[in-house]
């Protein structure tokens, strides 16, 4: 069974992320907004991955284009699958 997930990220240039998610990995993700080269790259590469996994690559990863300059893309990629692990 498809389950779906949709995160709205905070101080970066992505302004969606929409999951499917199947049988514990992620199956899809569309970012949207953010830069398309490095939006579609990550989106292909956690394909198949369970959201730990992807949190324990991605999580702390800045960005000096953030407004932050703490933030990136990829950690709000992180927090978002936190989100989506906490909601039960």
């Amino acid at each position: 069974m498809s389950e779906s997930f949709v995160y709205t990220p905070a101080n970066v240039c992505s302004r969606e992320f929409r999951f499917l998610f199947e049988e514990g990995k992620i199956k899809e993700l569309t970012i949207v907004g953010g830069c398309p080269g490095n939006t579609t790259a990550v989106s292909r590469l956690v394909v198949g991955k369970s959201p730990e996994e992807v949190i324990s690559l991605l999580q702390g990863i800045s960005c000096p284009g953030s407004r932050t300059h703490v933030d990136s893309c990829p950690d709000q990629l992180a927090r978002a699958l936190k989100a989506y692990l906490a909601r039960d």
